[in-house]
């Protein structure tokens, strides 16, 4: 992606250069508090279940590396660098977080601009901030920091950032680079003849081969306008002055690098690249080649605009604030992984440097999570994105021999349970994206689904689908079978759940190219919820290897073992490829009306975990569409605000942002790997998309207003409209949804 020619591209219509563009409603620092609602309180499992574990993300869209303020040093799992009510600042990070996750940052650096005394530990150089002086947008980032009285600056594009610091006096003026290693192993080397710092920080992995290199390093080459006045290293706090090198003893030990200056604007521009230091500089000449700091901002604000542009809408300021900020934190992962040239670095075990032609490699997929709306949001608005993603994908599994799970680090893990690649692949291949080779990508998935890992260390790897043999067997998977190799070790009857759904995905993928075979044999085994979902109490249920349910159940037991992050009650509805079919099963629309109901009624329903996301908009199988319309408008609500704790839950990657985008909008893709959108119920008066194939879809709500959520009547291009659900190919093929709006049910 050449992010030099879009400083110079034409922005999407919307509206007069006077009137505010969409970035300018973006609030990244939505998100990076503790969550305010009261769903993340009553739900949390665990104490980052109650952050959104947002980091305010400085660039691009799918940037290779976003920057941040620091306010935490580590690299340690679920610990974001930034959070909402720390009171100092560390430094600023390019960093590689999974936004709104429970993850680890890695191959990061920090720098950090001081005056006075040197000061090099991380804890200590912290400096105190005044909010009032704090400019947040995703394009640029200001703060003075009372320590010193130091002006602060940056803004990115993909693989380089630019900061600039104005200090208040022209001596003793120091700027300080960490990388962040919480091994130790971190590298800086100083080359005063060109006013440069480089280094790189290397990753190590968690879940699977916790602590084992990842077979990559975060590198960096940082560049600044002037000369030093003096320079110098340190490790563990120890500072040497005019030594050029250090490498940290890989034993916990801090390392860094400092330059003097005697002037009060400094500006340094950083390129960073996950292949070599190499790689990085010619990131850094690629993306910013020059030493004007404006520039590079209005290019990222471009970048933005044209992105956030694509979705057009008609509403109160605060509600495009809300929008806008969720459709941006939508956009923030997978990142680009390979360099401005293509090549990155193998996928897992595979030490080769690969050339990507003709595409971007990605990497950071939370599919567990983003499989639901963010990949969807991104097949409807970037094909291009989208396939460049899928290949990434075919790529990790060519080079790794299985494809992956839930692929973090540019390696397999089995953090995750579910095989949702295929349902990512799944939802784009049926929806009509082209350019990724889906015959490769079709072996790679039915391996998955067929061929249980018969070599341990492998499997133990995260190759491979977890417990497959007993799934194939039982066509559940029993209680017995708990799985060590995993992050979640037990959970079966959602394995089962998850996997009947991949396997209908699957089955469409192969209909589709015309293997009848699997088709079939696919579609069957897409029925196994039936084997873990009791009729008779009409609740999923654990069950054993003889076929018996376990006993002492409660359905809405948020810690049944047989369940991840969730109760019974609420994974009886993950049964999104067969809705009709999960009424039958527990006893017709009455009994189904009757479980939704309590779930929501009775606040057991928990949106801030996703297996929920689809829930509420599955009352339109039961005739009963104007519930969801009803509970749409009331999630919103009551689970997004637009303050920093205004997020229920986890962010993981996006997709509770994308819930909110495709909500507000007023449709969602409750199945993946079908062309249908469920209509709920927009909260704008009007939504226009500018599609990429240059036509433009409309939704008018006539009369829309917090007082009515309900749809009386619709047309579609002028004729009746009497569906519950859009499919993409009406979406695509441009046109004009008329809603009409009343405070009336629609019974």
């Amino acid at each position: 992606m050449n992010y030099k020619k879009i400083l110079f591209t034409l922005l999407l219509p919307f509206g007069s250069m006077a009137q505010k563009q969409p970035a300018d409603y973006v609030n990244p620092l939505i998100g990076s508090a503790p969550s305010t609602t009261e769903s993340a309180k009553k739900h949390s499992e665990a104490g980052s279940e109650m952050k959104g574990q947002i980091v305010p993300a400085i660039g691009v869209p799918q940037g290779m590396t976003s920057w941040t303020p620091q306010t935490r040093a580590t690299e340690l799992k679920c610990i974001p660098p930034f959070y909402y009510n720390d009171t100092k600042i560390q430094g600023f990070r390019g960093t590689h977080w999974m936004n709104g996750s429970c993850v680890q940052d890695y191959g990061s650096v920090t720098i950090m601009p001081m005056s006075g005394k040197l000061n090099v530990n991380t804890t200590d150089r912290g400096s105190d901030f005044d909010r009032k002086t704090e400019t947040v947008k995703p394009s640029y980032y200001q703060v003075t920091l009372k320590k010193g009285n130091i002006k602060a600056e940056m803004t990115a594009l993909s693989r380089a950032g630019f900061l600039q610091f104005t200090f208040s006096q022209n001596q003793e003026n120091y700027i300080v680079v960490e990388p962040n290693s919480d091994e130790g192993e971190g590298f800086v080397e100083i080359h005063p003849e060109k006013n440069e710092i480089v280094g790189c920080n290397p990753v190590h992995r968690i879940y699977q081969g916790v602590g084992k290199p990842a077979g990559f390093s975060g590198y960096f080459v940082i560049q600044f306008d002037q000369a030093f006045t003096d320079f110098g290293v340190w490790k563990n706090n120890e500072i040497t002055s005019k030594i050029t090198k250090a490498q940290g003893n890989g034993q916990k030990q801090a390392v860094g690098a400092y330059a003097q200056f005697g002037t009060q604007l400094v500006k340094v521009r950083i390129g960073t690249s996950f292949t070599s230091l190499e790689g990085a500089r010619k990131n850094l000449e690629g993306e910013i080649n020059h030493w004007d700091f404006s520039k590079t901002r209005q290019a990222s604000n471009n970048a933005w605009n044209k992105a956030l542009g694509k979705i057009q809408v008609k509403g109160s300021e605060y509600d495009k604030t809300l929008f806008y900020s969720a459709l941006y934190h939508a956009k923030l992962t997978p990142r680009v992984f390979s360099d401005i040239d293509g090549t990155y670095t193998g996928f897992a075990d595979d030490d080769n440097i690969y050339q990507a032609k003709g595409f971007d490699y990605y990497e950071d997929y939370n599919l567990w999570d983003t499989y639901r709306a963010v990949h969807p949001l991104h097949t409807l608005l970037e094909p291009k994105v989208t396939a460049d993603m899928m290949q990434s994908l075919v790529k990790k599994a060519e080079q790794g021999t299985w494809l992956p799970i839930f692929p973090c680090w540019n390696n397999y893990t089995a953090a995750m349970i579910g095989d949702h690649a295929t349902a990512a692949i799944g939802d784009a291949y049926i929806k009509g994206i082209k350019g990724f080779d889906i015959k490769t990508a079709y072996q790679f998935m039915r391996k998955n689904a067929f061929e249980v890992n018969a070599d341990q260390k492998s499997y133990e790897e995260g190759k491979g689908r977890r417990a497959l043999a007993s799934y194939l067997q039982y066509n559940y998977i029993p209680l017995q079978d708990s799985v060590w190799q995993a992050f979640h070790k037990r959970e079966q009857v959602s394995r089962t759940l998850e996997y009947a759904y991949d396997d209908f995905v699957l089955a469409q993928i192969a209909e589709k190219l015309g293997e009848k075979g699997d088709y079939e044999v696919l579609m069957k085994r897409s029925k196994n919820y039936q084997n873990v979902i009791d009729p008779k109490t009409g609740y999923a249920r654990g069950r054993y290897a003889n076929g018996t349910w376990i006993k002492n159940f409660d359905p809405f037991a948020q810690r049944s073992s047989f369940i991840t992050e969730g109760s019974p009650a609420q994974y009886t509805f993950y049964v999104p490829q067969d809705v009709d079919g999960l009424i039958k099963h527990i006893g017709g629309e009455k009994r189904f009306i009757e479980k939704l109901d309590t779930l929501f009624d009775q606040g057991y329903y928990w949106h801030g975990n996703e297996p929920n996301n689809q829930i509420v908009y599955l009352y339109p199988f039961a005739n009963q569409a104007w519930k969801t319309q009803e509970k749409v408008r009331q999630i919103i609500r009551e689970e997004y605000d637009i303050s920093a704790g205004g997020m229920s839950g986890n962010e993981d990657g996006g997709q509770m942002s994308a819930w909110l985008v495709f909500s507000m909008m007023g449709y969602y893709p409750v199945c993946p790997g079908t062309p249908n959108y469920i209509i709920g119920s927009p909260t704008f008066e009007e939504t226009t998309l500018n599609l990429p194939n240059g036509k433009t879809f409309k939704i008018i709500a006539k009369g829309n207003s917090a007082k009515t959520p309900y749809i009386q009547s619709a047309t579609l291009n002028g004729k009746p409209f009497t569906q519950n659900f859009l499919t993409h190919q009406q979406i695509m093929a441009g046109g004009i949804l008329n809603l009409k709006m009343s405070s009336r049910k629609s019974l």
